[in-house]
């Protein structure tokens, strides 16, 4: 492409499949074609999902695989997943199982605060500042009321909103600091509307405020927008069993396991290197079943990443412990979720997948998550201290090999004998793939 294009958006759907089959493929039949063979056959449902973002073209897809045996709080759930990396749905189900026949997983919404900022610059005197910060409190409330309505009545809205001081770190900056509860939704559009309506109050109530010079009047709003950092709304989930009930096929001394188990854990929690890749692997089960429920899993992650490091120094989000013979593995971190509003009530897949874990409610769905974060976390470091993480990775990510060389069901099965007794590798499988049809 050399050329940039203007009005690409107002280009028909058609027009923008033409277009970019023209300008970036050598074959532009090939390219359409594949473009909509992941159409959907149903007009009105393709047009649902065409609707969902601008500059449509075609759908994505990624699959959409089910860890069942999830034993959360006494009660078995079948979890959705959407991912596309090998052995992750795998994994999330045989921690389910193990953890189903030692007691489940215990989960506790700690809190479900959400956080929004009204970001602004004031020239002048701070206690004066101050005292109309609370001579107007009382009007930020009751000029949101339209607002704020509804969820009042789902037991939600506005907690508090407070002034912060941020001159020490920026010149002339202010905040007004939110929280809010919005109980199933996620929220968003609601504290971002809130936070609008605040700025507005503000500039106009400043105004109006006789103590202020013109100078301090004119108080300049920067931003307004809700933070993805909930540090107060936070779930916990655990697992825990005497040691020795820990043997199983490849824990024959358990005592040893769990120790090294531990030793795995305490170096995510003082070595940023490894923290990173162990968060990771936590974050491969909550991403998924965010994806599933239709959440948003960027948020999620921003928020996640920057409470690991809420010490100063990055770290394990997963902790373990044994005390009195009794091993525990357990993990807090902020999940910010809704289970009604956005995609939640659009999305065909979305709605089956909240229809599969039982129609819950934010919390709940917060508690699933966070359980599947931390099973996906103990089944990686279930492997990287017994058999290897690779063994069990490589033997589901062999099908995307041979999908990759488009082998037939014998080449599959007299491949599939070989690497019983072998180790498995990328270049192993394609060497031996290269052999075979020599």
């Amino acid at each position: 492409m050399n050329n940039a294009i203007a009005g690409f958006s107002k280009l028909s759907k058609e027009e923008k499949i033409n277009w970019i089959a023209t300008e970036y493929f050598t074959n532009p039949t090939d390219a359409i074609a594949t473009i909509k063979q992941y159409w959907n056959s149903d007009e009105s449902l393709q047009k649902l999902h065409d609707e969902f973002i601008e500059n449509t073209i075609t759908n994505f897809y990624l699959p959409m695989g089910i860890a069942p045996n999830f034993l959360i709080n006494g009660n078995y759930h079948s979890v959705p997943m959407v991912i596309e990396e090998s052995s992750v749905v795998a994994a999330a189900a045989k921690s389910a199982k193990f953890w189903s026949t030692r007691g489940g997983f215990k989960a506790t919404v700690l809190n479900s605060e959400k956080i929004g900022q009204v970001h602004f610059l004031y020239k002048g005197d701070v206690a004066k500042l101050e005292q109309f910060f609370k001579q107007t409190k009382s009007k930020f409330y009751s000029e949101t009321d339209s607002i704020t309505k509804n969820m009042q009545k789902r037991g939600g809205g506005i907690l508090d909103i407070e002034l912060r001081n941020k001159t020490n770190e920026l010149e002339n900056y202010y905040q007004l600091h939110a929280t809010f509860e919005t109980k199933d939704s996620m929220g968003a559009n609601f504290i971002n509307s809130c936070l609008e309506q605040f700025a507005k109050t503000l500039k106009q109530e400043a105004q109006n405020f006789s103590d202020f010079s013109d100078d301090e009047k004119d108080i300049q709003v920067v931003m307004s927008i809700l933070s993805n950092y909930v540090p107060n709304c936070i779930v916990r989930a655990e697992v825990s069993c005497k040691v020795e009930e820990l043997a199983e096929k490849n824990i024959t001394n358990p005592q040893e396991f769990a120790e090294k188990f531990v030793q795995a854990v305490k170096i995510a929690e003082i070595e940023p290197f490894r923290a990173v890749t162990h968060n990771k692997g936590i974050m491969n089960g909550v991403d998924a079943v965010v994806l599933a429920t239709g959440n948003d899993f960027r948020a999620v992650e921003a928020g996640v990443h920057a409470y690991a490091s809420r010490s100063g120094k990055y770290s394990s989000l997963s902790h373990a412990k044994i005390e009195n013979g009794i091993f525990t593995f357990w993990m807090e971190m902020p999940l910010a979720l809704g289970t009604v509003g956005g995609l939640t009530s659009l999305h065909p897949l979305v709605k089956m997948a909240l229809q599969i874990l039982g129609k819950p409610s934010s919390h709940q769905l917060m508690q699933i998550v966070a359980v599947t974060g931390l099973a996906q976390n103990f089944a990686a470091l279930r492997s990287l201290t017994t058999t290897g993480i690779q063994e069990g990775h490589m033997k589901m990510h062999i099908n995307n090999i041979l999908n990759q060389f488009e082998t037939t069901d014998e080449e599959r099965k007299t491949i599939r004998k070989h690497f019983e007794n072998n180790t498995i590798s990328h270049a192993s499988v394609v060497s031996f793939i290269e052999n075979l049809r020599k």
